[in-house]
């Protein structure tokens, strides 16, 4: 079936996301490590994608670590400096798409406060038909729940719907929604998958 929609997923699709880089960046690296193996990062910014609110839950995470406090505050202070940069070759693609009048969609992990300041970075992130924002939605990715709330809303069969994404656990979850995937792995693929679908011509996926 020839996909009626195409739902792309933010982080490390169309803008990179990468807080272990960052704070090497910012700290001795051997350090960043052993922070990062005492304190769950990852785990306080799931709340944060859940709806939690950004800044509170961060600073609240910080007083608990006083060792790691201003360290820790940087992921709110300079959460830019995580989700970049974007990743030209994909936005291309996504804008490629629209111009043929394909409907294009967000499914992403993304807290409420963190996504209205991206957009304030990322002036694609207005240009979706769609976006389905974790934080707003109150549920994750790869819980099987956002996956039937995507579909409940936009109302088209799950067999029409192209998702790409980079973990695979979310792409194993759109498969059982019987969604069609593509694990992306760099736009060049990505690229050759929309081709193969019949949403782009060759000329139109080229960067």
């Amino acid at each position: 079936m020839k996909p009626q929609a195409v739902i792309f997923d933010i982080g490390n699709v169309l803008i990179e996301w990468n807080p272990e880089r960052f704070y090497d960046t910012v700290m001795d690296p051997a350090e960043r490590r052993r922070m990062f193996s005492e304190i769950d990062l990852h785990k306080m910014n799931d709340a944060i994608d859940k709806g939690a609110p950004f800044r509170e839950t961060v600073y609240e995470t910080a007083e608990l670590y006083p060792e790691w406090r201003d360290m820790i505050r940087l992921w709110h202070d300079r959460w830019i400096d995580m989700a970049s940069p974007a990743i030209p070759g994909s936005v291309a693609l996504l804008r490629a798409l629209r111009s043929r009048g394909v409907p294009v969609f967000a499914l992403t992990n993304f807290g409420i406060g963190s996504f209205a300041f991206a957009e304030t970075q990322y002036d694609f992130l207005k240009e979706f038909d769609r976006r389905y924002v974790s934080g707003h939605m109150g549920v994750i990715k790869p819980d099987p729940r956002i996956f039937d709330m995507v579909q409940e809303d936009c109302g088209l069969p799950p067999g029409s719907l192209l998702f790409t994404d980079d973990r695979h656990d979310n792409i194993a979850e759109a498969e059982r929604h019987g969604w069609q995937t593509h694990l992306f792995e760099g736009p060049e693929g990505w690229a050759e998958r929309l081709v193969s679908a019949g949403l782009l011509s060759r000329e139109e996926a080229r960067p």
